[in-house]
This record gives C-alpha cells, structure tokens and sequence, in this order.
C-alpha cells in the first residue's frame, strides 16, 4: 500500500509540475496569496517536506538540509525544479528499496515536531502535507479561471483524464 501511495503522490506532483510549466516561469514565480507565495515555491516546499522525511529523517542522512539546491531561491527554473525533484525522487527509491514492514514500524524523530513516530507516519505526514498544498495550488488555479493539473487518485493510477472543474 505504502508503495502505491507513493506512486501517487510521484505522479500527481509531476502532473501539477507539467501543467504549471506550461503556463511559464512568469507566471510559475508570480505570488498568489496561498501559504509559500508562488506555484513554485509550493512546488519546491514540497519536495522539502519529501525530502525532510524520506531521506533526512528516515534514512538519517541530515546533511540534505545544507544542500542550497533545495531552498526555493535558488530554484531560478524549471530544469532547477526537475533536477532537485529528480534528487529527491532517487532519495525516496532508496527508501522503498529497502521499505519493509519492520522499517514501517520503526520509530523515528522529526526534531521540529514533537513526539516519535513511526516511518509509516513519516510517509503519510510527507503524502496528506502534497496533498494539502497541492489542494491551495487548486484554489490558486480556480481563482485566476484556471483548470488546475490532475491529482485525482483514480485517473493518476489509470493514466485517464477526469474533469477537475
């Protein structure tokens, strides 16, 4: 289950990743009122939170939060954007590489929350927090009269199209 969730969330993220660099970087950076500013920025903070999770958190390897490429203001375009969330994707591969029953149920940290928790936690924290902001990119879209990009669980796992108006 856990893997499919991922895919998901792959899909779903390049989808929105796609369908906003068709609209260009102009419009990509331009501030939209929703909780990071930009499209892009959304983007970016979500493969921080990925990133935060699957491979600082999970795989112990903190060293990803010294790394410039991952701040927002140093992704200046798309291919900036597709190379980080490339990164990222390979970090996340290393993590299913290796996702056994036993690894979801270790417990680990996230030293700006609270409390331990389990990697399956991990995993659904860093999936419902995509969804979220991928839910005020939607808003974002609806506002400026826009379809947003697909997320809808069904059509990203079958490769079909569905009205998202």
């Amino acid at each position: 289950m856990i893997a499919r969730l991922i895919e998901y969330d792959r899909r779903a993220f390049v989808s929105f990743e796609r369908g906003l660099a068709r609209r260009g970087w102009p419009e990509a950076v331009r501030d939209r009122g929703i909780g990071h500013g930009s499209y892009k920025d959304t983007l970016v903070h979500i493969l921080n939170v990925h990133e935060a999770w699957f491979v600082a958190i999970i795989q112990g390897r903190w060293e990803i939060f010294d790394d410039p490429a991952r701040r927002p203001r140093n992704i200046r375009s798309w291919s900036d954007l597709r190379r980080y969330r490339s990164k990222v994707w390979r970090g996340i591969d290393e993590f299913l590489a290796h996702a056994t029953e036993s690894e979801l149920r270790r417990r680990v940290r996230a030293p700006w929350m609270p409390g331990r928790y389990t990697v399956e936690d991990g995993v659904f924290q860093a999936s419902f927090e995509q969804a979220h902001h991928l839910g005020e990119i939607i808003g974002a879209c609806w506002r400026s009269g826009r379809a947003p990009p697909q997320m809808m669980w069904l059509p990203m796992l079958l490769g079909t199209r569905v009205s998202v108006r």
